[in-house]
């Protein structure tokens, strides 16, 4: 007698192998029953230890498969077929509790589960390893010249083209932006300019003398090609990278995400949101003179927001000032001495602050001046969009500045845009950002 043929076993597969953080994943189920529903599970953490999970139901096609990327889920986190709605319609699982992250790797692999069960069968579950620090991608501390930063170098020999890459208002180092941009290609001095030991504790009086040391150490790098050097920046640091291009002439583009065309007021130390504001002090500082900045304040649907702890949308701060013409003039950054072409990203539903009219402002002097920009809009976004893609993209809120008792509820600022239209944004913003410095570098 002939032995049953044995049937194929249920399986999961993702492509490609090893993948960076933003290489978008081929996600396919094999060998299922055919027209059954399947739920698919996805978690993981992030490097605060924070758990992430999302979940999707789909049907099996008459082979038994489901191929994610092509397939819209019937129920589930996301609605729409997508190839990584899994991942970024991922939402906190506070039943997962804090897992302190590993101390002796600062990039350490994402480990992402996923998981398949049918209703009768016994699941099915897989982990990949996505890379902060992509393979090939080497990492070096940068504490010279008075520099806090890291420099991440792609493989080869080089030669490379170079990026200052800023944060933003949160302060401190973008590590995991920089590590994957240098695997397209660049030599990304990520560059803390704030918030960090060693250098200014809050955004006040930050000397620009700081970003032409950053400038000079990427000039004087081997591995660094001097005469193709750029800054980009997102949030405050997007009004960096504008403000510091508009007087290096050594920078040969600027990006600026959900930045800003004029120079606003400093971030000061407060024990509240209120006394932050009405504090107003400049945030940077040339020849040791402070500059211009578009001052804040409080209009009563912020104060009641504040008082009545409602989601709080800062960017109601900035409403009055942006309406004083002469205040705009007065602190708006000369982005038309650039010595090069400049890209724009901002969001239209930004809550944390006006990002799509502070952009307004300097796309409106390039234009005026004949120079070469794109300004792009990302109407139903928010603030949330700098990050590079295919990460959680559900956390629309943040914690506020002060909590007004130990156990009672905190402030909490809101970010503007949907879970799907961020992803989106993040999604195609990274892409225009590799292509145009692509463009204008070279890599």
């Amino acid at each position: 007698m002939i032995p049953p043929v044995p049937l194929p076993v249920p399986r999961i597969v993702v492509r490609p192998d090893a993948p960076a953080l933003d290489t978008p994943l081929d996600i396919r189920l094999e060998h299922f029953p055919p027209d059954v529903e399947v739920t698919v599970r996805t978690g993981t953490r992030d490097l605060l230890g924070r758990r992430w999970a999302a979940r999707a139901a789909f049907v099996t096609d008459e082979a038994g498969a489901v191929d994610v990327p092509t397939q819209a889920p019937l129920a589930g986190s996301y609605r729409k077929a997508d190839p990584m709605g899994l991942i970024w319609s991922m939402a906190e699982d506070l039943s997962g509790g804090i897992v302190e992250p590993p101390r002796d790797d600062p990039l350490p692999p994402q480990a992402l589960t996923i998981a398949a069960e049918v209703e009768g069968i016994a699941g099915i579950d897989m982990v990949i390893d996505r890379l902060r620090q992509p393979l090939g991608v080497e990492r070096a501390l940068v504490r010279s010249r008075g520099l806090v930063g890291t420099l991440f170098t792609p493989a080869g020999d080089g030669p490379h083209p170079g990026v200052i890459l800023l944060g933003g208002g949160e302060g401190g180092l973008h590590e995991i932006d920089g590590a994957l941009l240098a695997a397209h290609g660049f030599a990304v001095l990520s560059l803390a300019y704030f918030g960090v030991e060693g250098l200014p504790r809050v955004l006040a009086d930050v000397p620009l003398e700081y970003f032409a040391a950053a400038v000079s150490f990427l000039e004087d790098n081997e591995l660094v090609r001097s005469d193709r050097l750029a800054i980009m920046g997102s949030s405050r640091g997007g009004e960096a990278a504008l403000l510091v291009a508009s007087v290096d002439a050594r920078l040969r583009a600027a990006v600026s995400v959900v930045g800003s065309g004029v120079m606003t007021q400093g971030i000061p130390p407060a024990d509240t949101l209120l006394e932050m504001i009405a504090n107003h002090v400049s945030a940077w500082t040339q020849d040791g003179r402070p500059l211009a900045f578009l001052p804040s304040n409080v209009p009563p649907e912020l104060a009641d927001q504040i008082g009545d702890l409602e989601l709080v949308e800062l960017a109601l701060s900035y409403r009055d000032g942006l309406a004083d013409a002469d205040a705009v003039a007065a602190a708006s950054i000369p982005v038309e001495r650039i010595n090069g072409p400049v890209l724009l990203l901002s969001a239209g539903q930004d809550k944390t602050w006006p990002s799509q009219a502070l952009t307004e402002v300097a796309a409106e002097r390039l234009r005026k001046a004949g120079r070469p920009f794109e300004h792009v809009i990302y109407e139903g976004a928010g603030h949330s969009i700098a990050p590079p893609p295919y990460g959680p993209a559900t956390e629309l809120t943040t914690p506020g500045p002060e909590r007004r008792s130990t156990t009672g509820p905190e402030l909490r600022m809101a970010h503007g845009g949907t879970p799907e239209a961020n992803a989106q944004a993040r999604e195609d913003g990274w892409l225009r950002v590799r292509r145009f410095l692509r463009e204008h570098l070279g890599a």
